[in-house]
């Protein structure tokens, strides 16, 4: 159980610091990167910094989250942290990528 509160404290910390880097390219007036929306929160979140309930972007943050580097409960990407994780470099308590099963097979 102490694993899973942790998991959460991180994903919470990620979720402040994206929005925190959003803030800053907000107010320096960069709204847009590569076609993403740079600030994107709320339920349902699509942008470059998203964090939200369901949030996709090259950085997300969410109870859902899932791109190119993603935190959150349940998580897609090729950086992926959460209780439940999919991609390439992916931890957390159900991982699912070749780092974790490198680690496992070297461990064993």
């Amino acid at each position: 159980m102490g694993m899973i509160n942790d998991w959460q404290d991180i994903s919470g910390l990620i979720a402040i610091a994206l929005l925190i880097i959003a803030g800053i390219l907000t107010v320096a007036g960069v709204e847009t990167i590569a076609g993403f929306d740079v600030l994107a929160s709320g339920q349902s979140a699509a942008g470059y910094l998203a964090a939200g309930n369901f949030s996709i972007g090259v950085l997300s943050a969410g109870m859902f989250s899932v791109g190119v580097f993603s935190a959150g409960i349940f998580s897609v990407g090729i950086f992926a942290i959460g209780i439940f994780s999919i991609g390439i470099f992916s931890f957390g308590l159900y991982a699912v990528g070749l780092y974790v099963a490198h680690q496992y097979v070297r461990h064993s």
